[in-house]
């Protein structure tokens, strides 16, 4: 019987020894942040499309000295005025300076781009992890739930909650929030299924470490690179979709300095005053289009799962 409890209990030293080796194995590996300033450095187009991201960030924060103009402020006397010193991208149908607009636009897109999508990937995260972990009848009804999620329009199902809870900025968070979770819950799921395998995952279990612990501690820091670029990409998403929304009438609604609000504002001058339509549209392009570039950039950066 010592013998056996001798042996025992070497095992289970031996254990602990494997279990901190592997943990100072993944520590040894190359930080994110590394990754993320070796990106910087040799990709131009995602350094360029961050440069752009904190640019409207910057103007977005600090719109009350950036912009020239209020953007309540109607002047009756400038009715859709064409582009001039005072006024660099003219005035709307209100006389409403279009370039301060876009300026206080800015904050609206930002914030329904990062907040909405933040909800949805702790959401997704949460659920990913204990499907891919705990398995059996746990994966079975978030997987489900998952694919219903799916088998619909995101923008359609965004639109049914806001048709049910009503026309606002809340209610816009709430909606994106609840449809756009299901993506990230199947990248973390299928990451946590091929982590759960790995032998620091095992010395942990046989060493009686909480299934809590193996998952917040173990399997989610795994899963940081993927969703650090998940985050990036799925902004664009958001932004468009409130866009999409406001366009529609039931996203922001006036006076609200919303981009998607200004382009159908703007569409019925299309051809007489473009730019009234034209401007809050190109910025909607060039802010989707950096955070996709940055997207790009970071996956190839930090995501182990493109490396080839």
């Amino acid at each position: 019987m010592e013998d056996i409890k001798v042996t025992d209990n070497e095992t289970v030293e031996q254990l602990r020894q494997d279990y901190e080796n592997m943990q100072a194995e993944i520590a040894d590996t190359d930080g994110i942040m590394d990754k993320i300033k070796a990106m910087i450095k040799n990709n131009k187009l995602a350094t360029i499309s961050l440069i752009v991201i904190l640019i409207f960030c910057f103007c977005a924060i600090f719109a009350p000295v950036v912009a020239p103009h209020d953007p309540t402020l109607q002047d009756y006397d400038n009715v859709r005025a064409h582009p001039s010193r005072d006024h660099i991208l003219g005035t709307d149908e209100l006389g409403r300076d279009v370039f301060s607009r876009i300026i206080y636009g800015a904050r609206i897109s930002l914030v329904i781009g990062i907040v909405p999508t933040t909800i949805s990937m702790v959401i997704g995260t949460i659920l990913g992890l204990m499907a891919g972990f705990m398995g059996k009848k746990v994966d079975f009804v978030i997987m489900r739930l998952a694919d219903i999620m799916l088998a619909f329009p995101s923008l359609l199902l965004a639109m049914v909650v806001m048709y049910t809870l009503g026309a606002s900025l809340i209610n816009i968070f709430i909606a994106l929030s609840v449809v756009n979770w299901a993506g990230t819950a199947r990248v973390v799921r299928s990451q946590t299924l091929a982590l759960k395998e790995k032998e620091f995952v095992e010395a942990a279990e046989s060493i009686g470490v909480k299934k809590s612990v193996i998952m917040l501690r173990h399997i989610l820091p795994n899963c940081l690179p993927s969703l650090i670029v998940l985050f990036t990409m799925d902004i664009p998403g958001s932004i468009l979709s409130e866009s999409s929304l406001s366009f529609l009438g039931i996203g922001a609604q006036p006076p609200a300095s919303s981009w998607g609000l200004m382009v159908v504002n703007g569409k019925q001058w299309l051809f007489s005053e473009p730019w009234v339509a034209i401007a809050p549209g190109v910025a909607i392009l060039i802010l989707v289009l950096a955070f996709n570039f940055l997207g790009d950039g970071l996956r190839d950066a930090i995501d182990p799962y493109m490396k080839e």
